[in-house]
């Protein structure tokens, strides 16, 4: 049967045929036999199909497709063939729902054979939206149509995936318990089998201590604890507030000193199974007498009752402080279970007496070989969140039994190892290497935590694995919705400090910025994790406007002064760097006097512990020789933002050092001339004349720019051959009689030709990444904002100049005067 459109279609170009049905089929076949040869014989026979009921156009439906599968495929191929043959009008609203719709109905599969003409796939004006699908390709017209389960397949997905990502901080570093029937005595276990009692029984119970007058006894009483515990787990959270309930808990406080420590630890483990509140009066009764007769409990005791105050998620640290001084007391009879049960309570006491751990050292060198891995891993765990210190040899050690043995080892131990590597900042290679082996199939079923402290380990380490960077960046995108507002600032800095753009790049950072914008919320209470991200983006130069502008408002300043950690520095980096690298930027701004007060701070910090470094002030010293003179040289920060030295030297055109640090030099002039007060000294002040004015003028000259004492001798310096050197202006100092001495007025120098500011940079292992010469973050950004201000960066490496410095003074010099004479320099500034 013919459509209308095809019908005036046909008919228009053969007017006779409007007077006979099948003279309008036989034009219509004749057409298209005409116009596409190849598709004549589907088509005609197509036409020619049709019954004869159907010739007038009348309301009978067509035959269903699904009583001839293969009229139904030649039906699909006709009406892809007939769509080519719209007239030039022909248009179809563009509706992307569908597409979506269609997309899911076949299984997701690309559709490269769809037809590419604008009018291929389009349909009559006027269907309905829901009605628009994507033909299949002809040469698959007769394939089985797509299977619909795609939506639950999708559904059952997102669920395993969001059950992978969830992490119980209180089960899981618990783990290790399961390894060895010993634990059993040690800890409280919460799948031990016990036979459930209906909830009828329960009731007898509460109603027999509520007719109870009399007291009952200490083994009665725990009884009534056990049979509770033992009710549907259902039913156990509104036994808390049952009248009956509250009258066993005041008899049991009543009688507490009467129990025997068994039937104490019952009621304890009763009181875990029922989840009573950390702060109930049993609770704090039972606290009282346990720290009462701890002294007389068995270390197994001691260790099973501290686990269930960790259950009941219940501080305890009178209780801890005991247990710790038994154990340190008893440590060398502690067996393998007993000192990993005892470590990781330590681990969720969070904190432990350092000799404690160092006794504890010993007994884990005895028992290391003999533990499981995961027992290795809770080991680590304990001795992390403790914030305990144990010997690099011990951790090497550690870490040698975890590089053999990483497959076996799961992912949350071996994480739990990382971290510990992490504190104690050791770079152990065969187990790095090892990690970026097995760790990178690992990390699609790994939970957004545990791919966090991969990589943060790699960064606080310096390691740089592209293996492992990409797997985590491929992916993030998916899982970012999991992560929490640290997991977003701990991912931005591993990347920016390791410098590493991954191949999903924009997706990437995309996906954590958006993020970093909903966890608002998060930062207000955790302001370090905001600036740790914003700085991650900012040494890859990302500058998020609006971020930017809420972390330097003056009321998120004032959150980050009340934080514990120490973040007006980050602040400091932040900000100035934005001043450098956004000149188009419009938002907040820190105060002025908050740079000034880190500026200070900063530089005050960089006088004791920075500039002092042997290695710098071996470099600035031969510079001066170098150059002629402290005013041809500078030591200092050029960004104290950036929190590294540098040393500051200007250059003509031409290749002469130009002088520029004039108060250094006067400075250095008058402090020398303090120190060495003489009497000809003296003589000269108040007569203009001494016995050793000669020796002073010889002095200065043998100083002079240019020129070097060599072998009692002056003479000049090679490496200002054919060049015309000039001598320094010397300083002097001429106070009038009786006033103070004051510092000379720099020289007035003619105008310099405009030439090349250096800053040369003294660097150390600290700058790169772990065995190899890519530049940390941080320093990738000093350097970066250096050339945005004009300065030409000159690198000391420290594998060049380190070995230096046990070299002979003159070639250090000759060194020294390759850097900075270098031709390659003054053309690259021009």
């Amino acid at each position: 049967m013919l459509s209308s459109d095809k019908r005036s279609h046909v008919e228009a170009e053969y007017p006779e045929a409007a007077q006979s049905p099948l003279k309008l089929r036989a034009m219509a076949t004749a057409l298209v036999r005409r116009r596409f040869p190849r598709l004549s014989r589907v088509t005609a026979a197509l036409l020619t199909s049709a019954p004869c009921k159907a010739e007038g156009g009348g309301g009978e439906s067509p035959p269903k497709e699904e009583e001839n599968p293969k009229i139904a495929g030649a039906r699909s191929k006709a009406a892809a063939t007939i769509q080519l043959l719209t007239p030039p009008g022909y248009r179809v609203p563009y509706n992307p729902a569908a597409y979506a719709r269609s997309r899911a109905g076949s299984s997701g599969r690309p559709l490269g054979d769809a037809p590419t003409s604008p009018d291929a796939a389009q349909e009559p004006r006027g269907l309905p939206a829901a009605s628009v699908q994507v033909l299949p390709p002809t040469r698959n017209a007769l394939v089985k149509p797509p299977r619909r389960h795609n939506a639950p397949t999708r559904a059952k997905q997102e669920a395993e995936r969001e059950q992978s990502e969830l992490h119980d901080s209180k089960e899981d570093p618990r783990l290790f318990q399961r390894g060895r029937p010993e634990y059993k005595a040690l800890s409280y276990d919460r799948f031990e089998p016990l036979e459930t009692l209906p909830w009828e029984e329960g009731e007898a119970v509460l109603r027999a201590v509520s007719a109870q007058r009399g007291s009952q006894s200490p083994g009665a009483i725990a009884e009534c604890f056990h049979k509770l515990s033992r009710l549907p787990e259902e039913r156990r959270p509104a036994l808390v507030s049952e009248p009956g309930f509250n009258a066993l808990c005041c008899r049991a406080v009543d009688r507490m000193q009467d129990f025997s420590t068994p039937e104490l630890v019952e009621v304890l483990k009763a009181c875990v199974r029922l989840r009573v509140p950390p702060a109930h009066p049993v609770l704090d009764a039972c606290e009282r007498d346990f720290c009462r007769r701890a002294w007389a409990m068995s270390l197994e005791q001691l260790l099973l009752v501290a686990d269930c105050w960790r259950c009941l998620e219940r501080a305890v640290p009178s209780y801890l402080g005991i247990l710790f001084s038994y154990a340190a007391r008893s440590c060398k009879d502690l067996g393998l279970p007993q000192l990993v049960q005892l470590l990781y309570i330590i681990g969720e006491g969070r904190k432990s007496p350092p000799d404690l751990v160092q006794k504890l050292e010993g007994v884990l060198w005895k028992h290391l070989d003999s533990c499981t891995l995961e027992e290795v891993g809770a080991v680590c765990l304990g001795l992390f969140k403790s914030l305990s210190a144990v010997s690099d040899r011990l951790m090497r050690r550690i870490a040698d039994r975890v590089s053999l043995q990483m497959e076996e080892m799961s992912t949350y131990a071996l994480v739990n190892v990382l971290k510990m590597l992490r504190s104690a900042r050791l770079d152990h290679l065969p187990l790095l290497r090892e990690l970026g082996r097995v760790i990178p199939p690992r990390i699609p079923a790994t939970n957004i935590q545990g791919i966090m402290h991969i990589t943060l380990t790699c960064s606080s380490l310096h390691y740089y694995d592209e293996g492992v960077l990409a797997a985590v960046a491929s992916a993030l995108p998916s899982k970012v919705s999991y992560c929490r507002s640290k997991d977003v600032a701990k991912f931005l800095w591993s990347f920016g400090c390791l410098d590493y753009e991954p191949p999903n790049e924009e997706e990437f950072y995309s996906s954590l910025i958006e993020h970093m914008g909903r966890k608002l919320h998060e930062f207000d209470r955790f302001p370090e994790h905001l600036l740790t991200g914003l700085l991650g983006l900012a040494f890859v130069r990302r500058f998020p406007e609006q971020l930017i502008d809420y972390a330097l408002r003056d009321e998120f300043v004032r959150k980050t002064r009340a934080s514990k950690y120490e973040l007006l520095k980050d602040l400091f980096t932040l900000g100035k760097s934005v001043e450098i690298e956004c000149p188009g930027y419009r938002g907040s701004r820190l105060a002025p006097q908050l740079y000034q007060e880190m500026t200070e701070m900063v530089l005050a910090f960089a006088e004791q512990e920075i500039y002092v470094r042997p290695e710098i002030v071996e470099a600035a010293t031969l510079l001066q020789s170098v150059l002629g003179g402290p005013e041809y040289m500078k030591s200092h920060m050029i960004l104290p933002h950036t929190r590294s030295s540098d040393l500051e030297v200007h250059l003509a055109t031409d290749g002469r050092p130009v002088p520029f640090n004039f108060k250094d030099a006067a400075g250095k002039t008058l402090k020398d001339l303090g120190v060495s007060l003489t009497d000809d000294l003296m003589a000269q002040l108040l007569k203009g004349q001494s016995g050793g004015q000669a020796r002073l003028e010889a002095e200065n000259a043998a100083t002079a720019p240019g020129w070097e004492q060599v072998g009692g001798e002056r003479a000049p310096h090679s490496w200002f051959s054919g060049t015309s050197v000039t001598a320094g202006t010397s300083l002097r100092v001429s106070p009038e009689l009786g006033g103070p001495l004051q510092a000379p007025r720099p020289p007035v120098l003619p105008p310099q030709p405009r030439g090349v500011k250096l800053a040369i940079q003294v660097s150390n292992r600290n700058h790169y990444c772990y065995l190899s010469k890519r530049l940390l973050g941080l320093h990738r950004l000093k350097r970066r904002q250096l050339r945005h201000l004009g300065y030409v960066v000159v690198e000391l490496p420290f594998w060049e100049w380190f070995p230096l410095l046990k070299r002979t003074r003159s070639e250090k010099l000759s060194y020294l005067h390759y850097k900075v004479f270098d031709p390659a320099l003054l053309g690259g500034a021009a």
